[in-house]
């Protein structure tokens, strides 16, 4: 294997502790700046942030051909997909919306976040479930 053969990971990688920090940091300060969380203020400012990011970035990089796939992979997968699979996940159903068949839009687009938190709620029963036993 050739060095080549690692730099998409590597660009995942290093965009990824960027963008894991710069959520952490970001989220600690504004519960700072809130006070005690009783709202998920940080998480819904990093969500919107990193959704307005990736659009702009993904616009800017197409009008930018020549800019190295390891730059897009760099940024919008590993730091703003750390940042927040939301702004991913927004720009899957953009993607969708743009092309044809609406089910699979509709699917994706309500069943990601139902599900999820289906999932989410059978997971944390599970846990509650192992740890009486």
């Amino acid at each position: 294997m050739t060095f080549a053969h690692f730099r998409a990971p590597i660009a995942v990688a290093l965009g990824a502790i960027a963008g894991t920090l710069s959520r952490y940091y970001l989220g600690e300060w504004l519960t700072v700046l809130t006070g005690p969380e009783n709202f998920p203020i940080g998480t819904m400012v990093v969500n919107v942030l990193g959704c307005f990011l990736m659009g702009g970035f993904i616009a800017w990089s197409y009008r930018h051909e020549t800019m190295p796939s390891e730059i897009r992979l760099l940024v919008a997968t590993g730091f703003l997909g750390s940042l927040t699979t939301f702004s991913s996940y927004e720009l899957e159903v953009s993607a969708l919306l743009e092309a044809e068949g609406w089910q699979q839009d509709w699917l994706y687009w309500i069943g990601s976040p139902l599900v999820g938190l289906i999932c989410l709620y059978g997971g944390l029963s599970l846990g509650k479930v192992n740890d009486k036993g």
